[in-house]
């Protein structure tokens, strides 16, 4: 028999969290988070995203053994203000078995329903930011920070309980030997004469900070047209500032600016730190912080994490400008390859601008819902 317990205690919180460790212990693919920032996630003193939405975690037993785990959450900027009547969950881990991931899903349910909501969604985050989907292909190949990975055995459960697919995501990569300087050289002159635009590096994180802010709100007008988008709040914009300038190298964060210093586009590239968190093993101390910086100062392997550009200069070519930055950068530091993020499989817009350099896709992703 399967008990479903609401998560109401710290210990409780850390067997949430150190519940996908063992659900994935060995498995070589696997890119374990850090535990305490988990732990902070669902910390409401600490992460910014509960000003503006609840999150219940629940715990699935059987034989007094945790079996599974999901966080349902309600945001409450797409509910009242977009007025889309959304469950959402995530953190859906689970044991290979129908009854628990049915318990499971039903006390997501029984949350909608208590809140008057339309369907339910996942899994996902509390926002953009946050990670989504669920693996559907490519199990094979090693996971990033910034995606969950999942056994095979998960897309069955869902199809089985009645979910469809809502949206599909893809990852796509490539070698940096594709990017090919002639493909863009030439139109970042072009491009930075006809705008008067101009690209803006950095060498120190010090020297971004005060461009931050006005990155994040360029990040809100690029993306507001995308399915599902709940903008960044001035407090998130904040938390996030702390929790992941200091992961990215300041040579890997790009920005373009016109001739009035207004921030026009922006990218963020994050060295990849798969390997380096599957030897922390959770922890930061007393090692795990010496696997990341070395990753951070030596990964080869690079992944696209954002790029924003305003509205009024996409499909102007200014994606010309950024890949000619980072084609210095990333010559200067041997990048072999690179990896993107999951991208709507809709937007058409993103797989244009990455055409040229012939990307493979090597995973897929999706989000389910099912009406209540």
């Amino acid at each position: 028999m399967v008990t479903v317990k609401q998560v109401a205690s710290p210990a409780e919180r850390k067997a949430f969290v150190n519940f996908s460790f063992s659900l994935y212990k060995d498995n070589p693919n696997w890119v374990p988070p850090i535990i305490k920032d988990e732990l902070e996630t669902f910390d409401r003193d600490k992460n910014p995203a509960f000003n503006s939405a609840d999150a219940t975690l629940f715990l699935a037993y059987k034989n007094d053994r945790v079996v599974g785990r999901v966080a349902a959450i309600i945001n409450w900027i797409e509910v009242k203000e977009q007025q889309l009547k959304k469950m959402r969950f995530g953190w859906f881990d689970f044991v290979d078995d129908f009854e628990v991931s049915k318990a499971l899903f039903d006390k997501v349910a029984e949350i909608g329903r208590a809140n008057q909501l339309d369907y339910m969604e996942g899994p996902v985050g509390f926002s953009n930011l946050d990670k989504v989907g669920v693996l559907i292909e490519g199990f094979d190949h090693i996971g990033t920070m910034i995606t969950w990975y999942n056994h095979p055995y998960y897309q069955a459960h869902f199809e089985k309980h009645g979910f469809v697919k809502e949206k599909e995501y893809l990852e796509n990569k490539f070698p940096f030997s594709n990017a090919d300087p002639k493909i863009f050289t030439k139109a970042n002159l072009l491009i930075q004469k006809r705008y008067e635009l101009r690209a803006l590096n950095f060498t120190k994180s010090k020297d971004i900070m005060p461009w931050v802010d006005k990155m994040f709100d360029l990040f809100n007008a690029s993306y507001a047209s995308l399915a599902s988008f709940v903008k960044i709040t001035d407090v998130q914009k904040d938390y996030f500032k702390k929790k992941y300038i200091s992961f990215i190298n300041p040579e890997y964060i790009k920005f373009v600016v016109d001739k009035h210093d207004n921030l026009v586009a922006f990218a963020i590239v994050m060295p990849s730190f798969s390997k380096a968190l599957q030897k922390a093993k959770g922890k930061l101390f007393p090692f795990g912080v010496f696997h990341l910086l070395r990753a951070k100062k030596h990964s080869k392997d690079v992944i696209f994490y954002l790029i924003g550009i305003h509205p009024e200069y996409q499909n102007k070519g200014v994606t010309a400008v950024i890949f000619n930055e980072y084609h210095k950068t990333f010559t200067e530091k041997g990048i072999v390859n690179c990896i993107r993020t999951p991208e709507l499989e809709e937007n058409t817009a993103i797989r244009q601008m990455w055409k040229h350099f012939d990307p493979v896709t090597h995973k897929r992703r999706r989000t389910y819902r099912k009406n209540l």
